[in-house]
């Protein structure tokens, strides 16, 4: 059997597994190298020659690299993909460096999976509505808190839909009360509503209701944020007008099916 180049590809919605799912891929990196090198680049905004390079040439003080591509969608110039196969092929085998490809979308260009061994690639679909609902719950009773229905519908009406949103608004909101605070929908107005963390996705939801002031004020809180950068912001809101895109496609097919449309990397309310 052929020893399969060290890229892992991660797509889908669901950010907070795919986020696990990258975590602990650096704990293997860090287990067997001690200490190596950690990047994360954003296709579209780093030359690809750049990429390369980096993958090509290690540092004097580590002997392995790890690199995170984030929106690997967008690698679709065939100059890019002919790079990006011609160093997988080349690195056949090695365990010193490791490529991971992440997307929100489900796929990427046809010939940049080819080059991704089918053991390391996953697809992390977004939960149904009815999962969610069971993670929300089984992850406040497993702090030891109770938590109404009403108010489980009201977070998943509140938060953006991937268990990596969800799990960091439960366990702010968990700061507010003691453990023997049966939490209820009014408290989700009050503590997630008026408070929550504004990011790409609010500013598009202000976009697409053509609340300029809200837009801007959104997009003021974000460029003094020291936990975004306009790159991602951008990154973001572009994917969102993407997705839009391939919702109208889907719609113009006549596709409005539950599984048509989860298929397509839609499920939920958000």
């Amino acid at each position: 059997m052929a020893a399969a180049a060290p890229v892992w590809l991660f797509t889908g919605p669901e950010i907070g597994e795919r986020n696990e799912a990258v975590q602990q891929l650096k704990a293997q990196a860090i287990k067997t190298h001690g200490d190596p090198e950690m990047h994360t680049v954003y296709a579209g905004d780093t030359p690809f020659g750049e990429l390369v390079s980096l993958l090509q040439n290690g540092s004097l003080f580590s002997s392995a690299r790890f690199v995170t591509l984030r929106n690997a969608e967008l690698i679709k110039k065939k100059e890019d993909i002919s790079q990006l196969v011609s160093w997988a092929e080349e690195s056949c085998g090695r365990d010193d460096v490791y490529l991971v490809l992440i997307s929100d979308e489900i796929g990427v260009d046809k010939k940049v999976e080819a080059c991704v061994a089918k053991e390391r690639k996953r697809i992390f679909w977004e939960l149904f509505d009815d999962r969610k609902e069971q993670w929300i719950t089984a992850f406040f009773r497993k702090e030891g808190y109770r938590i109404e229905p009403e108010a489980v519908s009201a977070i998943l009406e509140t938060v953006e839909n991937n268990t990596d949103a969800l799990r960091t608004a439960c366990s702010r909101l968990m700061l507010f009360f003691d453990n023997d605070h049966g939490i209820t929908e009014d408290d989700i107005i009050t503590h997630v509503s008026h408070n929550r963390e504004e990011n790409a996705y609010t500013l598009f939801d202000a976009l697409t209701h053509r609340d300029a002031e809200a837009a801007l004020a959104i997009l003021e809180k974000l460029s003094l944020s020291k936990d975004s950068s306009p790159v991602q912001v951008i990154a973001g809101v572009t994917y969102c007008f993407r997705r839009l895109a391939d919702w109208h496609r889907l719609a113009s097919r006549g596709v409005h099916d539950e599984f048509g449309l989860k298929k397509a990397g839609f499920s939920g309310k958000r």
